[in-house]
C-alpha cells in the first residue's frame, strides 16, 4: 500500500529527512518518490536526469543545412523540429535511468558510469549520417526494448537481433503520439527508433504530410515497381530493394512522365532564348519587378519600377546587375539592360539598393522622388500595379548568363490563359500576410497567368497519371481484388495509384512555392529562392518565375527527386502507424507516450499561410482524400494560434490561446501513460529573456497552463538549433530556439504548503539537481533555462503554493523565486572556494584582467584574510609596482601541473585549462590531462567555470563569457580523455 502525506507538516519530513530518507549517496529522490509514490510505480527516464545537450544542439545546428534527403525536401511545412533533436528526446523519454535499477547499478558511480554510456549511444545517434545507419539505429533500439523489457519483468532480445527487436518493440512498446504533428519529425523519428507512430494535426496540409512521411511508406514497404521499364528489368532478376524504395522509382518514373506530358501542352509558353550569337539556351527563370504610376506629375503618369535590388551576381568575377536606362523612345521613358564585368563598392552598394528607400518606400526612377508604402497600396487596391521584365537567366556551357529583356518575352507570358485558377481569398489581417494591403487579395493574386497555366497542368495530370498507375500495378500482379481506395485502408492496385499519386500531388503543390511571385533572385547564389522562406506572405518586389522543365533549382524533376528520396531514405516498418485528422483537444488515444511541438501563441499563422497549398492540393487529390479535404480553405477558427483579428483583439486571443491549449494539455495528461514522462517542445524567443530569470508573458503563461493541466514539471532543456553551440556569436544570441519540458502526471492528492516551504523546498533541492545539469556537460549559457526544470519540479508538484494573503502564487512569481534561489546558491558556492579564488573572483567581477592601484587588492585580500605577498607567491595575481592585476592567461607557466603546486587553487585550475584547451596543437587532450591531476579541485574548478561565465555575460564580456561557456561545455569530454571513471569519486573540495 502506498501512503500519501496528508498535509505539509509530513511532507516536510519526508523530502527533508535524515539519511533513511536519502538515496544516490546523500542525493534527494525524484520528483515522485518525493511525494510518496513508490519508486516501482514510476522509474525515473533518462531525460529527468541528464542528456547530453551539447551534442543533440551540434547536430540539430547541422541539420539545418542538409537539402538532400532531408524529410522537408517532400514538402514545405513551418518551424519543423530537427530530427536529431526528436530522436534523441524520444530516446531519453522511453530509457530508463540508471538510478531507476539500484540491483542493477547499486552505486553511485556505477549509474554514472551507465548513464555516461546511455550517453555515448545518443552522441552516436543524433548526428545526420546515423539516420539510416541500421547498426546505430539497432543499438539505439535495444536499449528502449531493455528498458521496456524490465519494466515488464521480462529479458530483452538479443541485442544484435533486429528484426526481433522491432517486433519486440512493436509489440510490447507503448506508441509515440504527438497530438500537434505538423510536419511529421516527431513520428517519424518515432518509427525510426522501432516504435508505433501516432499523430494528428487540425490542419489537412500538416495531416498529408505526416501520412506521406510516416502513415504510407510502411504499407508498401518491399514492393517491387510497378513501371512498365523497372518490370521489364524485373523479369531478369530479384527485387533488392528496401524500405519503400519501389515507390520511390514509381515516383520517379511516372514524374518524368508528368512533365513530358506537361511540356507537350505548355511547352511553348517556356521557349529557349536568343543569344546574341545566334544560337540558343535554356532559360532557368525570367526576373520580373512591379510597377507603379509615379506620383510625381513631372513623370506624366508613367509606370516606373519598384526594385529591392539591380544585382543579378555578386560573385566575385561573375558581376552582373541591371541597369535602368532612362530612354524616350521606351514605354513609360525607361528600360532595363543587363550588364556583367567590374563594379567599384559604390556602384554595387547602389545597385543594391535598386529603387527602394526602406520597407514598402521606393524612388521615382525617372525624377527621384519618393514613392511611399502609402501610395503603393491605394494603387494596389485599385488593380494599379503592373509588372515589367527586368533580365533572363538560361543555362550556357559557360554557366549562368544573363540577358536583356525584349518584349516577346513579355508578350509570351501576358498570352498565357488559364482555364482555372485557385479558389479562395486571402484573410487581410493574417499573421504575416501583407499583400493584400496592395490589392493581391486572393490566392490566384500571388501568380502570373503564366503561372497559374503551368500549376493547373500538373495538377490536372496527377489524376490522369493515377489512371496509368492503376493499369500498371494491375499488370504488376499488385492485388486488383482489393479493390478500396488508400483511404479506406486498402493494399491492393487503387490504394497503390492513390499513394503514388498524392506523392506527385505533394510535388505539383510544393512547385507552387516555386512557380509563384513570392519566389525571389538570390544574387549571392544566382540562383532562384523559393516563397514563404520568412514563414509569412510578403511582398515582393522584384520575384523570378522558374522554367519548370530547366532542369535547374526547382523545376519539376528536381522536386519529384526530392520527394522520391525522402520516401525511399525514411521508410521503415510499422503498418500501426497512422496520422489523423484530429483538434488536439479532442483526440481520444489513451497508453501512449506523449512527446509534441505545440504551436507557440502567434509566431505562425499556420491555416493562413498552408491555404496557398491547400488551394492546389484541394482540387488536385480530393478524388483520394474526399474527407481529409473537403473544405474550401483549411479550418481557422479552432486552431490554436492567437491570432488578434479572430478573436476580437489580443486579449480576447490570449485568452482563447490559453483556454484552449489548457484543453489540449488536459487531453495530453489524460492520453499518456504513467510509466513514460510527456516532452512538450516550447518554441522560445530571444525576447522572452527577462533579467528575472525568463520570466516572459508567453512563457509564464505556458508553463501555467502545464500546471493548470496537473502536470509536474520534472525538467527543461534548451534546444538551439540556429547557431553553432560553442556560441561563435554574441553570448547574448545563444539562447535557446526551443525548450524541452519534461513532464509527469501530479498525483491526484498533492498537498498544499506555504511560500515559506517551497523556497525552503528550493534551497533543498536545487544543489544537487544543478550539480546534475553541470555533469550532463550542460554549458553556462544554458543553465538559466535547464535550472527552471528542477525549479518547477518543486513548485509543479504542489496542488498550490500559498502566498501570506493566501492566494494561490502564480508560476510568474515561482520563476522569479526559482531564479533568485539559484543565485544565492552561486552566491554561497563562492563562499567555499579557497581565499585566493575568493579574492580573484572579487576582483574579477569588478575590474576583469585590468590592472588596478595596489590598494585595492589589499582590501580585498584584507577582507579575505590573506595576505597580498600570498597572493602574488600563488601566480593568481602578478605585483606591478604599487599596481596589480590578475594574471592573463597568456602568460601563465607553460609546465604547470596541479600535483606539483604548492599551495593549489581553484583559480589557477580553471585559468590554466582554458589557456591549455585553446591552444592549438593537442588542446584537448592535454587539458584532459590536467583535469584529471587536479584531483579533488577537479569539481571545484568545473563549478568556477560556470560563476565565471555568468559574471562575464553581465558585463558584457563576450570573448570572456566565450572561453568559460566552451571549458563547462567540455569538461565531461576532458574528464574521459584524461581519466577512465575512477572506482572512487572525489567529494567536492573547493577549500
Amino acid at each position: 500500500m502506498i501512503c500519501y502525506p496528508s498535509g505539509p507538516g509530513q511532507l516536510e519530513a519526508l523530502i527533508l529527512g535524515d539519511a533513511q530518507h536519502r538515496h544516490r549517496g546523500g542525493r534527494f529522490p525524484s520528483t515522485f518518490q518525493r511525494v510518496g509514490m513508490a519508486a516501482s510505480a514510476r522509474r525515473k527516464k533518462l531525460i529527468e536526469v541528464s542528456i547530453p545537450l551539447e551534442a543533440i544542439n551540434i547536430a540539430s545546428a547541422r541539420e539545418k543545412s542538409i537539402r538532400h534527403g532531408h524529410p522537408s525536401t517532400l514538402h514545405l511545412w513551418w518551424a519543423r523540429r530537427p530530427l536529431a533533436a526528436c530522436r534523441a528526446v524520444l530516446f531519453a523519454q522511453l530509457v530508463d535511468d540508471p538510478s531507476s535499477w539500484p540491483d542493477r547499478f547499486p552505486t553511485e558511480e556505477a549509474q554514472d558510469a551507465e548513464r555516461k554510456r546511455l550517453h555515448k549511444v545518443i552522441e552516436r545517434l543524433v548526428p545526420w549520417d546515423a539516420s539510416n545507419n541500421e547498426g546505430i539505429l539497432n543499438d539505439a533500439r535495444w536499449e528502449i526494448a531493455r528498458s521496456v523489457a524490465w519494466n515488464l519483468g521480462e529479458e530483452p532480445p538479443a541485442k544484435g537481433a533486429g528484426k526481433a527487436i522491432l517486433d519486440y518493440l512493436q509489440a510490447k512498446a507503448p506508441p509515440v503520439y504527438d497530438p500537434f504533428s505538423g510536419g511529421g519529425s516527431i513520428p517519424l523519428e518515432a518509427q525510426r527508433l522501432g516504435l508505433r507512430a501516432y499523430g494528428s494535426d487540425l490542419n489537412p496540409v500538416a495531416v498529408l504530410i505526416g501520412k506521406a512521411l510516416v502513415e504510407i511508406p510502411p504499407k508498401f514497404a518491399g514492393m517491387p515497381p510497378v513501371n512498365p521499364k523497372a518490370q521489364a528489368e524485373l523479369k531478369h532478376g530479384r527485387w533488392y530493394g528496401k524500405g519503400a524504395q519501389g515507390l520511390a522509382e514509381d515516383l520517379r518514373y511516372y514524374g518524368q512522365w508528368m512533365r513530358d506530358e506537361a511540356e507537350k501542352r505548355i511547352g511553348r509558353l517556356y521557349p529557349k532564348a536568343k543569344l546574341p550569337d545566334g544560337s540558343e539556351a535554356t532559360v532557368i527563370a525570367w526576373l520580373w519587378a512591379r510597377t507603379v504610376r509615379s506620383p510625381d506629375p513631372a513623370a506624366k503618369g508613367a509606370m516606373v519600377p519598384l526594385v529591392s535590388s539591380f544585382m543579378l551576381s555578386t560573385k566575385e568575377g561573375k558581376k552582373a546587375w541591371v541597369e535602368p536606362v532612362i530612354d524616350p523612345d521606351a514605354p513609360d521613358g525607361w528600360r532595363f539592360e543587363v550588364k556583367t564585368g567590374r563594379l567599384t563598392k559604390t556602384d554595387e552598394d547602389r545597385l543594391s539598393k535598386g529603387t527602394k528607400t526602406s520597407r514598402g518606400n521606393f524612388v521615382c526612377l525617372l525624377t527621384g522622388s519618393p514613392i511611399t508604402d502609402d501610395w503603393n497600396r491605394v494603387e494596389g487596391n485599385a488593380g494599379r500595379l503592373g509588372e515589367r521584365l527586368m533580365a533572363v537567366v538560361v543555362e550556357h556551357k559557360r554557366g549562368r548568363l544573363f540577358l536583356s529583356p525584349n518584349v516577346n518575352d513579355e508578350a509570351l507570358s501576358q498570352s498565357a490563359s488559364p482555364t482555372w485558377e485557385p479558389e479562395g481569398e486571402l484573410y487581410a489581417k493574417a499573421i504575416g500576410a501583407r499583400v493584400p494591403a496592395y490589392g493581391l487579395t486572393t490566392w490566384a493574386d500571388q501568380y502570373t497567368k503564366r503561372q497559374i497555366v503551368t500549376l493547373c497542368t500538373f495538377s490536372e495530370l496527377v489524376d490522369q497519371v493515377r489512371a496509368r498507375i492503376a493499369l500498371d500495378a494491375e499488370k504488376a500482379g499488385v492485388s486488383s481484388e482489393d479493390a478500396r481506395r488508400l483511404a479506406d485502408g486498402g493494399l491492393g492496385a487503387a490504394a497503390y495509384a492513390d499513394a503514388a499519386a498524392t506523392y506527385l500531388g505533394l510535388a505539383a503543390s510544393k512547385l507552387s512555392m516555386f512557380a509563384s511571385t513570392q519566389a525571389r533572385w538570390r544574387a549571392g547564389e544566382a540562383k532562384t529562392a523559393p516563397g514563404y522562406g520568412r514563414q509569412a506572405i510578403s511582398m515582393v518586389w522584384d520575384f523570378a518565375e522558374i522554367n519548370p522543365f530547366a532542369g535547374a533549382g526547382g523545376d519539376w524533376n528536381e522536386i519529384v527527386s526530392g520527394s522520391a528520396r525522402a520516401v525511399s531514405e525514411h521508410s521503415y516498418e510499422g503498418r500501426a502507424n497512422k496520422i489523423l485528422n484530429v483538434d488536439a483537444r479532442k483526440q481520444e488515444e489513451r497508453s501512449v507516450v506523449v512527446c509534441t511541438d505545440p504551436p507557440y501563441y502567434d509566431n505562425i499563422g499556420y491555416a493562413d499561410l498552408s491555404d496557398h497549398f491547400y488551394v492546389w492540393l484541394r482540387p488536385t487529390l480530393r478524388s483520394i482524400w474526399p474527407n481529409l479535404l473537403r473544405r474550401v480553405l483549411t479550418p481557422k477558427d479552432d486552431e490554436l494560434v492567437a491570432t488578434a483579428a479572430r478573436h476580437g483583439g489580443r486579449k480576447e486571443a490570449e485568452i482563447f490561446f490559453m483556454e484552449a491549449m489548457g484543453e489540449a494539455l488536459k487531453a495530453m495528461r489524460q492520453s499518456a501513460v504513467d510509466a513514460e514522462p510527456l516532452a512538450i517542445f516550447y518554441a522560445f524567443k530571444q525576447s522572452e529573456s527577462g533579467s528575472d530569470g525568463i520570466t516572459s508573458a508567453g512563457w509564464a503563461s505556458f508553463l501555467q497552463g502545464v500546471v493548470d493541466a496537473l502536470l509536474v514539471v520534472d525538467g527543461t532543456w534548451p534546444l538551439r538549433t540556429e547557431n553553432a553551440t560553442r556560441m561563435r556569436g554574441h553570448i547574448s544570441n545563444a539562447l535557446a530556439s526551443s525548450i524541452v519540458l519534461v513532464c509527469r502526471k501530479r498525483p491526484a492528492d498533492a498537498v498544499v504548503v506555504t511560500r515559506a516551504e517551497f523556497i525552503r523546498a528550493l534551497k533543498r533541492e536545487m544543489p544537487d539537481a544543478i550539480d546534475d545539469i553541470r555533469k550532463a556537460g550542460v554549458g553556462p549559457v544554458d543553465m538559466q533555462q535547464s535550472v527552471i526544470g528542477p525549479g518547477m519540479g518543486v513548485f509543479s508538484r504542489y496542488a498550490k503554493v500559498l502566498e501570506d494573503d493566501d492566494s494561490a502564487m502564480t508560476v510568474k512569481t515561482a520563476l522569479s523565486l526559482i531564479n533568485r534561489v539559484w543565485e544565492e546558491i552561486e552566491n554561497e558556492l563562492d563562499a567555499a572556494f579557497d581565499p585566493e579564488t575568493q579574492v580573484a573572483l572579487a576582483w574579477f567581477a569588478t575590474y576583469g584582467f585590468d590592472a588596478k592601484q595596489s590598494g585595492e587588492l589589499i582590501t580585498l585580500a584584507n577582507a579575505k584574510n590573506i595576505s597580498t605577498n600570498v597572493l602574488f607567491a600563488s601566480g593568481v595575481f602578478q605585483d606591478l609596482h604599487g599596481r596589480a592585476a590578475l594574471t592573463p592567461r597568456g602568460e601563465l607557466p607553460k609546465n604547470w601541473l596541479p600535483s606539483t603546486d604548492k599551495r593549489l587553487t581553484v583559480w589557477e585550475c580553471v585559468q590554466h585549462t582554458a589557456r591549455v584547451l585553446n591552444a592549438e596543437d593537442g588542446g584537448g587532450t592535454a587539458a584532459g590531462r590536467l583535469v584529471a591531476d587536479m584531483g579533488s579541485k577537479a569539481p571545484g574548478a568545473r563549478a568556477l567555470a560556470y560563476r565565471l561565465f555568468e559574471i562575464a555575460t553581465q558585463k558584457g564580456w563576450a570573448a570572456e563569457a566565450l572561453v568559460y561557456n566552451e571549458l563547462a561545455q567540455e569538461w565531461p569530454k576532458l574528464e574521459d580523455s584524461g581519466h577512465p571513471l575512477s572506482a572512487g569519486k572525489p567529494q567536492l573540495d573547493l577549500l
